[in-house]
């Protein structure tokens, strides 16, 4: 049988001269990469899970533990949420969670390339496995959140219809835009620690400041806050598909999914350009 070998020549020559070479070869990296990825993603899964005693419900801590806080808050009328469209209760926990998906992908890049870090500095390989992995952990996790996600909508009776499907195309949007932010900021938290340290610093306030917990305003700085924040409109969109089957904010999530597909690409080629330039400083 033969076998077509692909031939790597190294020069000083940046990849950025011959644009079709370079996206050839990125997707040719990202196709080969992905026994690599799922190595990869074992391996990190079963060091994060190992010496825990609640094991995979850490998945679902986050999101659970956030909107018991505001059920608790609105059942006692400390805080008074009107004007949402579901129980309050299914409202808060869908938002959370939803919000944990878009967190999550924003740290899986950069939490596995700083727990491959040795690896980079001593193997050649595909470093779009890395980006591969993280993806398969944002999955991972997505999938224990759906299970605790199902329960809920069995409880509040949510009735299974299409409009399900197209939430779900809803989740791969956050998804993407949580991915783009943290392939971007890759390179930069490889150099500089603080991006990693205050990272929840300013996610904190940009969850307040989308309608996760409470209905966007109809007027004043709130609402202006929720137009022009780029996660609002998809929260909106995939969660009123999920719990009541409307389409609301189609349009400006449309808009934000195809900036968001613009620079995930700009963001993959400014991580295959740095990375060689990296792992010389990881190696140092």
């Amino acid at each position: 049988m033969n076998q077509t070998l692909h031939q790597t020549i190294y020069t000083s020559e940046s990849e950025l001269r011959r644009p079709v070479v370079l996206i050839c070869s990125m997707v040719r990296d990202l196709v080969n990469s992905r026994e690599l990825a799922w190595r990869i993603f074992i391996r990190n899964i079963s060091a994060k899970y190992r010496q825990t005693i609640m094991g995979y419900l850490w998945a679902v801590l986050p999101p659970l533990l956030t909107s018991s806080i505001w059920i608790f808050l609105n059942t006692n009328k400390i805080l008074n949420v009107r004007d949402v469209t579901v129980p309050y209760s299914l409202y808060v926990l869908v938002g959370t969670i939803l919000w944990q998906v878009f967190v999550n992908s924003i740290n899986a890049p950069m939490m596995v390339v700083k727990d491959s870090a040795a690896m980079i500095a001593k193997i050649n390989f595909p470093r779009e496995a890395l980006i591969f992995a993280a993806v398969l952990e944002i999955v991972f996790n997505l999938a224990i959140q759906l299970f605790l996600l199902t329960g809920v909508f069995i409880y509040f009776k949510i009735p299974l219809s299409f409009s399900l499907i197209y939430g779900f195309g809803g989740v791969v949007g956050i998804i993407l835009v949580g991915m783009m932010a943290g392939i971007l900021l890759t390179p930069i938290s490889i150099l500089y620690g603080d991006i990693q340290q205050g990272l929840p610093i300013i996610l904190q306030p940009l969850f307040y400041l989308t309608p996760i917990v409470y209905s966007v305003p109809e007027s004043g700085f709130g609402a202006i806050l929720a137009t022009y924040n780029p996660i609002s409109p998809l929260i909106q969109f995939t969660r009123e598909l999920l719990t009541t089957g409307k389409i609301i904010c189609l349009v400006p999530s449309i808009m934000v999914c195809g900036v968001t597909v613009v620079m995930l690409f700009l963001g993959w080629v400014i991580y295959r350009i740095a990375m060689p330039h990296l792992i010389e400083r990881i190696a140092a």
